[in-house]
């Protein structure tokens, strides 16, 4: 992870553990770049990143604020972090039901742009959020990447295992959305009726390299998910 990234981590975890309200000032760039014991350059790219994930905003002349949190609950899907940090304030946990080292069939070979006999993990979860079905997923990761899973690990969060263990963070993402019916398989996964409607996304995540290392696709239970989006620019 880089330095810069490393930063803005740092200050969105100020913000979200004390709790700081919507239109909170922050310290001025010359302020957070002697607390951190970093460039004033290196600040500006954290304070950049920030932005554009709608963590805060600045004012020309004015400062840098807190900026409106996300409603509790609510999956931000321009985010490209898992559903644990995506949703820090509810308790997201997960059923492991498959988890194995396979050769990648059609689909993965395309999505995850492996070659055709490469080892990949395989791994099928629901994903409860505060005791509530949220979603069945079925994520696949590199091992040339992606070294080591186990049930322990994929029973947490993979992305935050991922960065503590390997240093591998998603840079940036490609999501692909549908909406379809229920089959009788993916019904009992939800606890939902067969034909029930359900949204499907197809997620990329890539390294700061540009590679592929995960592919998942994820079904989400229209009753105990809701979403939303936020926007913003760098001037």
């Amino acid at each position: 992870m880089l330095k810069y990234q490393l930063i803005a981590n740092q200050i969105e975890n100020h913000i979200y553990e004390n709790d700081l309200p919507k239109d909170t000032k922050l310290p001025t760039v010359e302020q957070l770049a002697s607390d951190y014991g970093v460039s004033k350059s290196t600040i500006v790219k954290a304070l950049e990143s920030l932005v554009l994930k709608g963590i805060i905003y600045q004012v020309q002349g004015s400062g840098i604020f807190v900026r409106r949190r996300n409603r509790n609950g609510y999956i931000n899907f321009t985010s490209p972090m898992g559903f644990t940090d995506n949703l820090k304030g509810n308790q997201i946990t997960s059923k492991v039901l498959d988890l194995q080292l396979i050769k990648p069939n059609d689909e993965i070979y395309e999505y995850l742009e492996c070659d055709d006999d490469e080892d990949i993990y395989q791994v099928k979860r629901v994903r409860y959020i505060d005791n509530k079905i949220m979603c069945y997923e079925e994520s696949y990761y590199k091992k040339s990447i992606v070294a080591y899973l186990n049930q322990e690990i994929v029973q947490g969060s993979i992305f935050e295992y991922l960065k503590k263990a390997f240093n591998i963070t998603t840079s940036f993402q490609d999501r692909y959305f549908y909406v379809c019916a229920l089959n009788e398989e993916l019904a009992e996964l939800l606890m939902l009726n067969v034909n029930d409607p359900a949204l499907v996304t197809y997620n990329q995540c890539y390294l700061p390299s540009g590679i592929i290392f995960n592919y998942s696709k994820i079904v989400y239970n229209y009753k105990n998910t809701q979403f939303y989006d936020q926007s913003s620019t760098i001037k």
